[in-house]
């Protein structure tokens, strides 16, 4: 075919820019449109008031109404689950965090920790039990890992675990645990005599509780929680039997942080509409801001990083989805995507000035959120280590 016949390319489309609709299918574009819908539904007119008051009120109904939407454990097969492809996921995880990083962290913790570590390690008795409920958002999970002193450096729990007859005894806390005073299940790892081993604990146990955290500046419409364990007894088949060691809480880490590589570019690219928009409006000297050489230079910018992180979540996802993503590649793009989505939040609030502070627009509600996304399922640091070893082949942990 000669130059002249081919076809027109379409018109530049500022809201996508290179084009990344054309990877998607239409099922992706529906799953992602349905998700749209819900969170400008059931978020966007309530997000600013629920953030202020540091509450996420009528949390157990939006998990229903999500598990509705088969938003919860989506890319599980199974026991209920939408058995999505990754990239759908992904797209999920984009539109939820566009409204908050709160709510995006409420379907993460719930289907790529809690239910994935059910689904992946747990026996036929625990997944038949849970992960249906799950699902359908009539049970919520809670994902208990980090502890008070133990953070990056999980191999050092004080959470243990130890037979008496046939039963296990847990005891021990766990610190930032997100939907932990909703949960009804929490799934929590502790040290054994054989290794680390995790627990599928029933919150209404007797020994268990889950004292809210109050007074966040970050994840605000967010159920945040510390996880208290005293002397809690389980049955024999409160164990997840498949798996032992840090591989088991570390592959449900791999799995939520692909989420966030997503999710952080739903944030980012919220705060850049903001900020085009209110360039287009603004006026200062006689004409909007966005007619100014150094407001669409920052402009400019912020599109090809959020644009690039699209492309770079898209890419991962296909790997996922043919079963050729290594934790490495999850660590490349968390670590880019939010230290990107971070910078364009603080560019997009410099372009809307004093405005930029307000809860009327979401910039600074998501560049506060994501001071949390970058640090929580791995710290930009041990990203950098985690790559870093993968290049030199040097372990630069110990």
């Amino acid at each position: 075919m000669s130059s002249s016949s081919r076809p027109a390319p379409p018109p530049f489309d500022p809201a996508d820019p290179l084009g990344l609709d054309d990877l998607l299918d239409p099922e992706d574009l529906a799953i992602r449109d349905t998700v749209r819908t819900w969170t400008q539904d059931r978020v966007l007119p309530h997000i600013a008031d629920w953030y202020e008051r540091g509450e996420l009120p009528g949390v157990r109904e939006l998990a229903r109404e999500l598990g509705g939407i088969g938003a919860l454990g989506m890319s599980l097969t199974g026991y209920g689950c939408a058995g999505a492809s990754a990239v759908q996921y992904g797209l999920a995880c984009l539109e939820l965090e566009a409204a908050d990083s709160g709510i995006r962290s409420l379907v993460s913790v719930q289907g790529s920790l809690a239910m994935y570590a059910i689904w992946k390690f747990g026996s036929e008795e625990q997944k038949q039990q849970w992960l249906p409920r799950m699902a359908a958002g009539e049970v919520i999970g809670c994902f208990g890992l980090t502890e008070p002193d133990h953070g990056s450096d999980p191999a050092s729990m004080r959470t243990h675990a130890k037979k008496d007859g046939t039963d296990w005894i847990l005891t021990g806390r766990k610190m930032w645990i997100t939907n932990g005073s909703v949960a009804g299940v929490a799934v929590v790892w502790a040290q054994t005599d054989d290794g680390i081993r995790g627990f599928v604990v029933p919150t209404g146990s007797p020994g268990f509780s889950a004292p809210e955290i109050k007074h966040k500046w970050s994840l605000r419409a967010s159920v945040t929680s510390e996880l208290v364990l005293d002397e809690v007894r389980l049955p024999a088949d409160a164990v997840l039997p498949e798996v032992t060691g840090l591989r088991g809480p570390l592959s449900c880490l791999s799995h939520a942080r692909y989420g966030i590589v997503w999710g952080a570019m739903g944030a980012a690219r919220s705060s850049f509409e903001a900020a085009v928009e209110y360039a287009k409006t603004r006026e200062q000297f006689g004409r909007p801001i966005g007619g100014f050489q150094l407001t669409q230079a920052k402009l400019a910018d912020m599109a090809v990083e959020l644009h690039k992180g699209i492309l770079l979540a898209h890419h991962l996802g296909r790997r996922l989805d043919a079963g050729r993503l290594r934790p490495e590649q999850v660590s490349f793009g968390k670590l880019n995507n939010v230290r990107e989505a971070i910078e364009i939040c603080r560019t997009s609030r410099t372009i809307l000035g004093a405005n930029g502070i307000s809860l009327e627009y979401p910039v600074m509600r998501h560049a506060t959120n994501l001071e949390s996304v970058l640090t929580y399922e791995g710290t930009v640091e041990m990203h950098q280590l985690v790559l870093g070893k993968a290049l030199t082949g040097l372990d630069a942990f110990r």
